[in-house]
């Protein structure tokens, strides 16, 4: 059993992010499988270990299986990583790199899963969703038992121009109490149990920096604090927001319908929250016992691949992209040799 290293450029300053906090918190949870640190590469911390000093004190390939996941830093720190055991724990995709054979994958999600699952067919592949915090499950007001003071929430941080410049306007023209929340908020979960709808559309964002959403807690969130949610549907949270069942599609082809329908469900949110079941099947899947026991299960198969690799063993690589293209080509050509040879016999 290898102890773990999860690479993080910092923990402090502009490194502080959503990519950041599941880090982090995977980090805590892995603690209780087995020996788990984090170390940094880019901020050189007096509370952490730094990437380069480990390397240059301890000959490859060492004790410890290496947790990578800062997208365009990853190539970098593979090659530094070379004959290393080492993991990449993948949260976006599309940022265009090939990982080296036989690299197991831990993908956030469906969708990343299935990025990869196409980039590196031959690699070992695990799906390990990100977890709620606790606090979201133990604080959420799902029993819905009073009127709540916010009709409709939208978070700014990658939140669409639509939603901002047009249909906040035009959702407080109709009377409705609409809070946009930008900046620190000390409880968040607070927050979202005083508001009966959450405004959630980061599609433009995404699309704009050219990568997919990696997994998408905040509409998780509110359904744990028993928000009535709309949502936009790209990447990732295509993967637990099944539209009309667990949530609702925001930008669903006209402004009209969108006035429509979450004007409807602020006035009666009941009618338009998840069924119960449903919710609770989605919240027990995004639990921290849920995720721990797929890190386990990963983490034990992960370990017998680098033990076979370390024996000597080959690892399976997937025939380049040209070769396939070139190889389906000669296909077709023989087969319309073979069609015009049956025609020149007959």
């Amino acid at each position: 059993m290898r102890p773990l290293r999860f690479l993080v450029p910092g923990t402090t300053g502009r490194f502080r992010c959503g990519g950041l906090q599941v880090e982090l918190q995977t980090a805590r949870l892995t603690a209780a499988l087995r020996p788990t640190q984090l170390v940094t590469y880019r901020q050189r911390q007096a509370d952490l270990p730094f990437l380069a000093d480990l390397l240059q004190g301890e000959a490859a390939p060492g004790p410890a299986l290496w947790i990578v996941s800062w997208g365009f830093d990853v190539p970098q720190l593979l090659r530094q990583l070379g004959g290393r055991p080492v993991a990449y724990h993948a949260h976006s995709s599309g940022y265009g790199f090939q990982l080296p054979p036989a690299t197991p994958v831990l993908a956030v999600s469906r969708n990343t899963l299935g990025y990869w699952g196409d980039r590196s067919p031959r690699s070992p592949l695990f799906l390990v969703p990100n977890a709620l915090e606790p606090q979201w499950l133990e604080r959420g007001d799902r029993a819905r038992a009073r009127r709540r003071p916010i009709d409709v929430l939208v978070q700014r941080r990658k939140c669409s121009a639509y939603v901002l410049q047009t249909l906040v306007p035009a959702l407080r023209a109709r009377g409705l109490q609409v809070v946009v929340q930008d900046g620190w908020v000390d409880d968040l979960v607070d927050l979202f149990n005083s508001a009966a709808v959450v405004l959630y559309d980061s599609a433009d964002y995404w699309r704009g920096r050219g990568v997919s959403e990696g997994f998408g807690l905040p509409p998780l969130e509110a359904l744990a604090c028993g928000c009535v949610l709309f949502s936009s549907l790209n990447h990732a949270l295509a993967d637990s927001l099944d539209p009309g069942r667990l949530g609702h599609q925001i930008g669903a082809g006209t402004l009209e319908a969108d006035l429509e329908a979450i004007t409807a469900a602020a006035a009666e949110p009941a009618a338009w929250v998840p069924a119960p079941e449903a919710l609770a099947g989605l919240l027990a899947s995004g639990s921290e016992a849920a995720l721990i026991e797929r890190w386990r299960g990963a983490l034990a198969a992960i370990d017998r691949h680098w033990d076979w690799l370390e024996q000597g063993c080959r690892p399976l690589a997937s025939e380049p992209l040209w070769q396939q293209r070139w190889r389906q080509r000669l296909e077709r050509l023989g087969k319309l040799k073979r069609l015009w040879a049956q025609r020149q016999g007959t």
